[in-house]
């Protein structure tokens, strides 16, 4: 019996990283890859590349603050996005296309947005 339980709990913790990944991939589809490409390629003079961008990779606070107040071309999605869906967008962004930046948690998500109330509309369909 333990053996039957241990074998389904590691089964249950396999199949939850592909669904958050699936999960991330079709948000970033619907809300980032307009402008930054479905390949995280970016448009060069307009957009930028998210593949192997330091800045991707690197400290989460400056990409999380980036995507709830925006720049220059980029809108904010303060009020579009929940500290979760941020969350797993910019996960799949640090380890998709060869990056290597660690997943990035609501609660991180939640300490940038700086306590301030979070809306928790629908997910924008691309821009």
């Amino acid at each position: 019996m333990r053996f039957v339980l241990a074998f389904a709990l590691v089964g249950a913790s396999l199949s939850v990283q592909p669904a958050a990944a699936a999960d991330g991939r079709s948000l970033y589809m619907d809300n980032c890859a307009a402008c930054h490409r479905p390949t995280g390629a970016g448009v060069p003079g307009a957009f930028p590349a998210l593949v192997g961008s330091k800045l991707i990779q690197g400290d989460p606070k400056e990409p999380i603050t980036r995507v709830l107040q925006g720049r220059g071309g980029m809108p904010s999605f303060h009020d579009e996005l929940s500290d979760q869906q941020i969350a797993v967008i910019l996960s799949y962004v640090r380890q998709s296309w060869g990056n290597k930046g660690k997943p990035v948690n609501p609660t991180q998500v939640s300490a940038q947005r700086g306590g301030k109330r979070q809306n928790t509309k629908a997910v924008l369909q691309a821009h």
